[in-house]
């Protein structure tokens, strides 16, 4: 026995030294510029901690927030998932991501939830806080009374759908705290946060957040994007009845942002017999908070290096590229992960290759504009938004033909075209090349003079084309419209 106890206690060594390891490879690319946090769900104990209390910019992960408040009070019976909203003139004029419903249009409490809480809609995040609010600022009032009574010291809100904004701050900390204050207090709505995909139309609309579908028990709960932030991520799984929550704030891309969650769920689900190895972290709401200035990582986000611009439906592949953005740090923490559970467990497939594989089959879940509708009624609904949503191929390839021309065909005097037949030719109308026609049509009206020989742009948009000469021979109208 005496014999074996120098073995163990190099064991012991060289796996409390892997442990360290494994920490500094999961540390920030720089002071600042990430934010990591690992919590149980139930008890809230911290499990990892990389500058989560530091403040950032929550972008659309703001949602859960504009949900919780929205579940509240359906709970509290002040609304129904049923209750009728409308599409405002602020809410339709809200920046994409959104559903582009045009003012006036008409949705359920329980459909708006789904299209902001999947397709990240900032549209129906404006909606749903006018419905519970009455305003954004009355709303918005909510959002932080909310946050103040779960404890979030860190949070201010400004809007509900996370688009920038002065004075719009969290961290992953009061994150943290969010997320399980909503399986705590909502776990009826519990759905919300893990639809795998919305139908609308003709249009299915996959979860943002890449774990729901690929990384096994994977069940909540919200992504977020702004230039400023970076990628930001709030993510919950399960595991032998054993519930995580990780935070991940300002991943590089999309994916590196859920390789992250990923790498930190399986860190916490693999050290259910060794979290006497390492020190205790304390409670998630007994976190110190940093007194700082969120980062703002727009250079990094948005600059003129990315190939392309950011966007919160990222689905750049850093585990087969070797070369985007944020993947030397996101295959540096997968090496620990796999170094860390070594011998310990069966081996799993990577998590760069779990997000790059297609998600796991599942039925999009249908969303509608109007009333709750069932059976027959709900598939003519369904039926009805899918023929409004239908986009025109070519645009007004009959239309054009038999209506008039249009007024930026007209000459501005319509007086003066009609005195003077066509003396010689004067090119008013270009094709949407912008190439002049090689002939004028066999027409005598300068006014709607066609470019028979061009052809339409390869964006579908085509030059005016009356059908008939003798169309064109009428006096021309003063323009009425702009």
């Amino acid at each position: 026995m005496h014999a074996l106890r120098p073995l163990l206690r190099q064991s012991l060594f060289n796996l409390f030294a892997a442990t360290l390891a494994c920490g500094a490879l999961l540390a920030p690319r720089a002071a600042g510029a990430e934010a990591l946090l690992l919590i149980e769900a139930d008890s809230g104990k911290v499990l990892q901690a990389e500058n989560a209390t530091i403040p950032w910019y929550p972008a659309s992960v703001t949602k859960i927030m504009t949900a919780y408040v929205t579940l509240k009070a359906v709970k509290d019976g002040k609304l129904t998932l049923d209750t009728i909203l409308t599409v405002s003139p602020t809410a339709a004029s809200q920046s994409p991501s959104k559903m582009g419903f045009r003012p006036g249009t008409q949705l359920t409490v329980d459909n708006a939830l789904k299209m902001m809480m999947v397709k990240s809609a900032n549209d129906m995040a404006v909606v749903l806080a006018e419905g519970v609010g009455g305003s954004i600022d009355g709303f918005s009032a909510l959002m932080n009374d909310t946050a103040q009574k779960l404890g979030m010291t860190q949070t201010s809100y400004v809007n509900p759908n996370g688009l920038p904004a002065d004075g719009q701050i969290t961290s992953a900390r009061d994150l943290g705290i969010l997320a399980r204050s909503f399986l705590r207090d909502l776990p009826e709505y519990e759905y919300f946060v893990h639809i795998p995909a919305i139908r609308f139309g003709k249009r299915v609309t996959g979860n943002f957040n890449k774990l729901i579908g690929r990384y096994p028990g994977a069940d909540g709960f919200k992504t977020g994007f702004i230039c400023a932030s970076g990628y930001n991520l709030v993510a919950s799984a399960t595991r032998n009845g054993r519930r995580l929550i990780a935070v991940v704030l300002g991943a590089n891309s999309g994916t590196a942002r859920a390789v992250k969650a990923a790498q930190l769920l399986e860190r916490g689900f693999s050290q259910d017999n060794l979290t006497w190895l390492r020190p205790s972290l304390g409670t998630v709401d007994k976190l110190v908070p940093v007194d700082a200035s969120p980062p703002n990582l727009r250079d990094d986000m948005c600059g003129g290096h990315r190939k392309r611009p950011a966007s919160d439906d990222d689905d750049a592949l850093i585990a087969t590229n070797g070369g985007t953005s944020g993947s030397a740090s996101a295959t540096g923490g997968e090496a620990q992960v796999t170094f860390f559970t070594a011998g310990l467990q069966p081996p799993l497939m990577k998590a760069s290759e779990l997000m790059a594989s297609a998600p796991a089959a599942a039925e999009p879940v249908l969303v509608y504009t109007g009333p709750t509708r069932t059976g027959t009624a709900l598939i003519a609904a369904v039926a009805a938004d899918a023929d409004q949503q239908a986009t025109p191929k070519p645009r007004g390839k009959k239309s054009r033909v038999a209506k008039k021309p249009d007024a930026s065909d007209k000459p501005k005097d319509a007086k003066t075209a009609a005195a003077k037949p066509d003396s010689k030719p004067v090119a008013t109308a270009k094709p949407a090349d912008g190439k002049s026609a090689a002939k004028p049509a066999g027409t005598k009206h300068a006014a709607a003079k066609p470019d028979v020989a061009a052809k339409p742009a390869a964006s579908g948009e085509q030059a005016a084309k009356p059908a008939k000469p003798k169309a064109a021979t009428k006096p021309a109208k003063p323009a009425n419209n702009s």
